[in-house]
């Protein structure tokens, strides 16, 4: 029998069973969020139902088109624009749920199971029409107000990974030349910068992924900048415009790697970030056997073989998030020892939801909880495992939400305790602060535990890319909690297409979070192509080969 875990709830299921109180009557699509319904739905007219604003199709005087792939040189970048008149260069609303207005939709690149799935993977079901209709029931958070921008009622836009890039200041178009305030680019690039006010240059320095180190100066009203120490021509001098230091948008990005194109149809600038390593969690479950090989890329991977039962106990049986039988020589330890060996942080990862009220009953049961913590801790131990991964699901939905929050995060203070003293870490995958969901208490959370995963996704029952208006949302509500440094943004790879992945990955980095965690290896989902797109935005442990 190959060594996968079996299948779980879809987010719609979930919902369904939390709402409605209805037990569970049969195995989920494999599809399935592991970690997730991450977040509410939207109501029907909700983020992802916005229709995008209306752009002008033509460019303006003395604007040439530049082709969507062109990538600008850092030695001599072109600007976006040849010359046109000085005027101002206002922003527009967000697009729609942070969509390309340009783009048309793309083929899957992450497809669900199918036939060719291994052995054990079953087929993706669409929510039923009961779930689907209970899930789009459930009471949404209060959006966060719009990303402030400086016109509605603009001509054209800027997105850095296909999601739009606010500034504290409107961005100008300076005889054809896009012209932005300078922190925010760099900032959203992860660029340290200095500005001098006394000699009015801007200095900016980023190691690049290839080793090497980028310097870049600037100097507000002059046309000549060095770039690591040579001169490099400006089409436009910075300038200084009510308090703020405007840098030429393409030179800057592309000098630090970025790709800018301008897109004349929606009259839409394009910046692509250049790929950055950062922290990649991978989580091994449901029909995954097949992804072994990849594990040593990822820093960290969960391994999906424990759930809490309807007893409130520790299960590693069942009809999923079981322990694996061995494939062959191959045995779960062997798996477990050979990622570890390989520096990968091994989780043992506890799936739990309360959809019987099973997380209810052990979190208010002092004896339950003790049992359950000791289990956990001596199952990874015992099973070679470096730190445990503890996904509870379902808390907060109903009744009261500061009482679930005060349990589970005594249960999560208990079992830290617990791990700590048998040299384990502890990671949390929590429901994001926009969903429904209102049982976690990031702020304390964090302070019991390594890091947390942001599951944002499943805001409309995986059906599509994730709406990165909400996803942005997320992330940003979780920063008011607690550091980027113990926050990863979860990605569902059954949402997400090739052209997509870009957004919700491009976000952790534009706010300098620790990482990513991908939902999940299993069932097709995660292959060497999707990693190989995946690299064209980070960088993962080991290169992907072929």
């Amino acid at each position: 029998m190959s060594v996968v875990p079996s299948r779980r709830l879809t987010a719609a299921a979930l919902a369904s069973v939390l709402l409605a109180g209805a037990a569970l009557s049969g195995p989920a699509a494999a599809s399935a969020s592991p970690i997730g319904p991450a977040a509410s739905p939207p109501p029907s007219a909700g983020a992802g139902a916005t229709s995008a604003p209306s752009l002008l199709a033509a460019a303006p005087a003395g604007v040439s088109a530049a082709p969507s792939a062109a990538a600008p040189s850092a030695a001599a970048a072109p600007e976006l624009s040849a010359a046109a008149p000085a005027k101002p260069f206002p922003l527009p609303l967000p697009l729609a749920a942070g969509m390309d207005a340009a783009a048309s939709p793309a083929p899957k690149l992450f497809p669900l199971a199918s036939a060719a799935a291994p052995v054990g993977a079953s087929s993706a079901a669409a929510p039923a029409p009961l779930a689907a209709k209970l899930y789009a029931s459930v009471p949404l958070a209060a959006p966060a107000a719009a990303v402030p921008y400086a016109s509605a009622a603009a001509s054209a836009t800027i997105l850095l990974d296909g999601f739009p890039l606010a500034f504290p200041a409107a961005p100008q178009l300076v005889r054809g030349t896009t012209m932005v305030p300078f922190r925010a680019i760099a900032e959203a690039l992860n660029v340290p910068v200095v500005w001098d006010a006394k000699a009015r240059t801007v200095t900016a320095n980023k190691p690049l992924a290839d080793g090497s180190r980028r310097s870049v100066l600037l100097r507000v009203g002059s046309k000549q900048a060095q770039l690591d120490g040579q001169a490099a021509a400006l089409a436009q001098a910075p300038v200084q415009s009510g308090g703020s230091v405007l840098v030429p948008l393409s030179f800057f990005s592309s000098a630090f790697g970025a790709r800018v194109s301008w897109d004349g149809a929606v009259k839409t600038v394009r910046i692509q970030s250049p790929a950055e390593r950062v922290y990649v969690k991978g989580y091994y479950a449901i029909s995954s056997f097949s992804q072994v090989k990849y594990l040593d890329r990822f820093d960290s991977v969960s391994f999906g073989w424990g759930r809490i039962g309807e007893d409130g106990k520790l299960t590693l049986s069942g009809k999923d998030f079981y322990w694996p039988s061995a494939s062959g020589a191959t045995t779960p330890e062997s798996i477990v020892a050979d990622a570890t060996a390989a520096g990968v942080n091994t989780q043992f990862m506890v799936f739990g939801v309360d959809g019987r009220g099973e997380l209810t009953k052990l979190l208010g049961d002092p004896a339950l909880r003790t049992e359950a913590i000791q289990s956990i801790v001596s199952t990874a131990s015992i099973g070679g495992f470096r730190s445990i991964a503890l996904d509870f699901e379902g808390l907060g939905l109903t009744g009261d939400k500061a009482a679930a929050k005060q349990s589970f995060t005594r249960f999560v203070t208990e079992l830290r305790t617990a791990s700590k003293a048998a040299g384990l870490g502890l990671s949390l995958a929590l429901h994001p602060l926009n969903g429904a969901f209102g049982g976690y208490d990031y702020k304390a959370l964090a302070q019991q535990s390594d890091e947390i995963v942001i599951m944002a996704y499943a805001y409309e029952g995986e059906k599509g890319p994730e709406p990165l208006v909400r996803v942005d949302e997320a992330i940003r509500l979780a920063l008011k909690e607690t550091d980027r440094s113990k926050l990863l943004l979860g990605i569902s790879m059954g949402s997400e297409t090739a052209a997509s992945l870009r957004g919700p990955a491009g976000l952790a980095k534009r706010y300098g979070l620790k990482g990513i965690a991908l939902w999940r290896l299993g069932a097709g989902l995660v292959d060497a192509s999707s990693l190989k797109a995946l690299e064209g935005t980070v960088q993962l442990r080991k290169p992907v080969e072929g």
